[in-house]
């Protein structure tokens, strides 16, 4: 079932995926050669316990041990913080959600670990593009799977594909929400878009082939070929006047 949420409600979802996104801006300054992935949930745990009436919404969430999903490299999603350390050169990217006032935020960015190779930055720009053309279909009378067509067409006219395997979702009072969004589908299909939705769109777009794997500790997905993977989110809500990113900080 699809919760279709009030101006009160959204207003609640826009603080909690502003704070979310303001822990991973906080985090950029960190991003360097030597420091690991612990490091930054440390860093990620310290910013949040400063944070009111906040708190992490994937500590815990099905067993998950962390607050933060740090995924590097050729990890697409779920990577698990660790005494990995990140190096020059190296693509990470933050996953990261929270609770405010009992309504879920989540977002997601890509940053470069110092200079990265020119292929790497192209692969973060395209990522971050597909994002925004999905989020331009979040339009009241719109299809569902025109927010999916926009990003797969963006992603795949520039060479890169699709991870098929983890997708989108509704977010409101629980993380993850009916619909789910994938990041490909036909336009024109799927239910139509309504006011009062709110979607966590978020791309997850490898360099090379599509497949991904699951590592040995049962929560990072990784591309299988290892190429480069990059991944981008936002929570958005569906009103009269067009696409509202709740997340824009």
């Amino acid at each position: 079932m699809i919760v279709l949420k009030t101006d009160e409600e959204i207003e609640k979802i826009r603080t909690a995926s502003k704070y979310a996104m303001e822990v991973l801006f906080y985090l950029k300054d960190f991003i360097k050669d030597g420091i690991t992935t612990k490091d930054l949930e440390r860093l990620c745990e310290e910013k949040i316990r400063k944070m009111k009436n906040v708190k992490p919404a994937f500590k815990g969430y099905n067993g998950y041990p962390y607050a933060l999903c740090v995924s590097v490299n050729e990890e697409v999603v779920h990577g698990v913080p660790s005494e990995r350390v990140l190096k020059e050169g190296d693509i990470v990217s933050l996953d990261f959600g929270v609770i405010y006032d009992g309504f879920y935020g989540d977002v997601a960015v890509t940053y470069a670990v110092g200079k990265v190779s020119k292929e790497a930055e192209r692969l973060i720009k395209v990522t971050e593009e597909a994002l925004y053309k999905g989020i331009e279909n979040a339009r009241v009378g719109n299809r569902l799977y025109d927010i999916s067509n926009a990003i797969q067409s963006h992603v795949e006219s520039n060479g890169f594909s699709v991870v098929r395997e983890f997708v989108g979702h509704g977010i409101g009072r629980s993380l993850h929400e009916e619909p789910q969004i994938p990041n490909f589908g036909e336009k024109g299909t799927g239910l139509r878009l309504k006011k009062g939705m709110v979607f966590a769109i978020e791309p997850m777009v490898n360099m090379g082939k599509s497949e991904i794997s699951i590592k040995s500790n049962g929560w990072t997905a990784y591309a299988r070929d290892l190429s480069l993977s990059a991944h981008f989110e936002h929570t958005v809500a569906i009103t009269d006047d067009g696409p509202d990113i709740l997340s824009r900080v």
